[in-house]
């Protein structure tokens, strides 16, 4: 009887080994199919530019983005976010349903790591005092799981800048605040126009940081917050909360091939 039951715990212990083997392996093959499909997709869509000498780098973005090319494959693109020295360099996609993009890829497809959306309650062309932007907290480091990474002040100062391109404006994202919220908070209160509770919203905000901005508000009204999960508490997110800077689009010479893709 003991060696018919070491022999049954044996086979039980084997079969959840192999299980677990084969969805660790099932999760990095996900993983890398999606790595790949976005690295593919900023080949394709994006490319740097040369900067005019003794220009401001701030005041346009490092690339430029074929937008026909990349709302005729899907209509729900809204825009392209990007940030020199980091993983954040993909396609910013909208639609009527907060669900859709969560394991789905910009381009519709089935993905472990989702997408890089827009809530569904703002406004188009990020016509909102204040819009709101998800992205998955990926292991492997991808979508927006760098954003924890603005906790910290050095990290902060060497990236106080992202960019939002979109097919009709691009903007500089002016980092102004980062914190851990939980998804329930009220900063996930989206303000249409402005109002003295939304004065009241972005006062609480800018004062939560984690960060010393070095910039101070240009006065736009219009902002982004940047959310993705935190695994410190149940229903944690950490966020960052940028100035929407309208700059004008990048011209000069395409330099794609030497376009900075960390990670690649």
């Amino acid at each position: 009887m003991g060696k018919k039951i070491r022999r049954i715990i044996m086979t039980a212990l084997l079969v959840v080994f192999l299980a677990s083997t084969a969805v660790i392996l099932y999760v990095q093959r996900q993983y890398r199919i999606s790595a790949e499909r976005y690295s593919r997709a900023s080949g394709q869509y994006t490319s740097g530019v040369l900067e005019e000498p003794d220009t401001d780098p701030r005041e346009s973005a490092p690339i430029q983005v074929d937008f026909d090319a990349l709302c005729a494959e899907n209509g729900d693109v809204a825009g392209w976010i990007y940030c020199e020295g980091t993983s954040i360099d993909y396609p910013v996609v909208q639609c009527a349903d907060n669900d859709y993009y969560l394991h789905r890829s910009y381009d519709g497809s089935y993905s472990a790591s989702g997408a890089i959306f827009a809530d569904a309650n703002n406004r188009a062309d990020f016509a909102d005092c204040n819009t709101i932007i998800y992205g998955h907290h990926m292991k492997d480091g991808s979508m927006f799981a760098s954003l924890s990474m603005w906790a910290e002040q050095e990290f902060y100062e060497e990236h106080p800048v992202i960019w939002l391109l979109t097919p009709t404006q691009d903007y500089r994202i002016v980092l102004m605040s980062g914190c851990t919220t939980s998804a329930h908070a009220d900063l996930y209160t989206i303000y249409p126009d402005p109002c003295e509770e939304y004065d009241r919203y972005v006062e609480k905000v800018l004062g939560g940081s984690d960060f010393q901005p070095v910039f101070q508000p240009e006065g736009t009204g219009h902002y982004v917050l940047l959310s993705t999960c935190a695994y410190v508490f149940d229903d944690a997110r950490y966020v960052l909360f940028g100035e929407l800077v309208p700059v004008e689009r990048a011209g000069g010479k395409q330099i794609g091939e030497d376009k900075d893709r960390t990670g690649e």
